[in-house]
């Protein structure tokens, strides 16, 4: 007799997505007596990741997210008894574990420079330590996303990204990738979950396999053609480009909505694809084109008659920069009489500033940014052309920065048009804007 499958329960909680150390340095704060010491952590990226001009901060909204999910349930509890983890009175610590203190961060979307404090997180030491691995994984890779999707779509000027990069990643990272991108300007995804999960538009038509599965071509395209409409995209470079273009509209017709070039060099090809267009009539029938893009061969492409470009592995691999880079650092706590000291690393090269900071993008007469102010306080002097960059996201564990997906993507099209010309270069260099330190109080 057949033995019934064992039902499996997957917890639901993020508190597993952290790592080992963390919980070990809560059972020794505990064991001291210096766990509840009042603590102030701080996010900051040292450096912009290959040569890059800025940054783009992505992933806050699904921070936000993980954090209200942040609690060890029954099954979180028992893998850390058995495996022998921490003792019994961080397993009792852990079960009353809600985090009950305040988070600031810049608004997602926002353009950010080196050493900017990027998420401040205020509370005892041990609600505090425990986060941060969750909060680096999202923030590093949901960021090094939106600023290789910034650099796109900067690329791409005023012809819509595609993000198509699913199946070249995790499948849970294919999600957050979509998510991201869509915040720094791309249109679209092909990722079916991100559209249900954060309201991503979707779009997609047909593989390679598709006209593989037919006798021949023009039974794929006139499939296709039948089942969609004809304003879908066909995939015209199985075969021969040619034959394939002029398949496409002798079937749908001069109102075709597009053909996809997926390989070949297609700078030239694009050229005569659209000569090929116009000369049976398709004038505005458009060019879609693939094919491992990245920022650089998207802006090669500027003077080349294409209408949109689908973006894959160069964007969920970061371009060539997969992380930001960033870290967590505790930056101030409480004294034994409960008095605020700033502390910070003295590590060679790896340094940080000690205090709880405050941010402001300053700018010249003409709404430019000029330069990344920082300084140790909570209440910075704006002298009129500054804009504060820090909003709250967590009053007493209570979250109060949630907002539409909508709201991230045209914070980043205001963050990035207040820029200097030189944020836009794609070249190596130095931040488009100084960080500068304001005296300390």
């Amino acid at each position: 007799m057949a033995r019934p499958p064992t039902l499996v329960v997957v917890s639901v909680t993020t508190a597993l997505l952290t790592d080992h150390y963390e919980l070990t340095m809560l059972q020794a704060a505990l064991a001291r007596g210096t766990a509840g010491r009042r603590s102030v952590f701080e996010v900051f990226a040292r450096r912009l990741p290959g040569g890059r001009r800025y940054g783009v901060v992505g992933g806050t909204g699904r921070l936000l997210d993980a954090l209200e999910q942040f609690r060890f349930d029954d099954d979180a509890l028992g893998f850390l008894e058995r495996e022998h983890v921490v003792d019994d009175a961080t397993l009792a610590w852990l079960f009353e574990y809600r985090f009950t203190g305040d988070v600031w961060g810049y608004g997602e979307g926002e353009a950010y420079f080196p050493n900017s404090p990027l998420l401040i997180v205020e509370a005892s030491f041990a609600e505090a330590v425990v986060l941060e691995t969750l909060v680096l994984s999202v923030l590093n890779f949901d960021s090094a996303i939106a600023t290789a999707a910034s650099r796109m779509t900067t690329a791409a000027g005023d012809r819509p990204c595609i993000e198509m990069g699913s199946r070249r990643t995790h499948e849970r990272a294919a999600v957050a990738a979509a998510r991201a991108a869509y915040v720094a300007g791309f249109a679209t995804t092909s990722n079916l979950e991100a559209g249900r999960a954060y309201g991503v538009p979707t779009q997609g038509t047909s593989a390679h396999s598709f006209t593989l599965l037919h006798d021949t071509e023009r039974d794929a395209l006139t499939a296709q053609v039948d089942s969609l409409g004809k304003g879908t995209t066909l995939l015209v470079d199985t075969y021969d480009v040619e034959e394939a273009v002029r398949l496409g509209v002798e079937i749908a017709g001069p109102e075709l909505g597009a053909v996809r070039l997926d390989s070949g060099d297609l700078l030239p090809q694009a050229h005569e694809v659209r000569a090929l267009l116009d000369s049976l009539g398709a004038r505005d029938t458009r060019i879609v084109v693939t094919s491992d893009l990245d920022e650089h061969a998207i802006a090669a492409l500027a003077a080349a008659p294409v209408d949109a470009y689908g973006v894959g592995t160069q964007l969920v691999t970061g371009a060539g920069s997969p992380t930001a880079g960033m870290v967590y650092k505790l930056v101030a706590r409480a004294d034994d009489d409960g008095t605020m000291v700033s502390v910070e690393k003295k590590s060679a090269g790896k340094v940080s500033h000690g205090g709880r900071k405050y941010a402001l993008r300053r700018r010249n007469a003409r709404g430019i940014a000029e330069a990344e102010v920082i300084g140790v306080g909570h209440s910075p002097a704006d002298d009129g052309n500054d804009r504060a960059l820090l909003v709250p996201l967590v009053r007493d564990g209570e979250i109060v920065g949630r907002e539409p997906l909508a709201a991230a993507r045209e914070r980043h099209e205001r963050s990035r048009a207040e820029l200097p010309r030189i944020a836009r270069k794609l070249s190596r260099g130095e931040p488009a804007i100084p960080t500068r330190w304001e005296d300390r109080p």
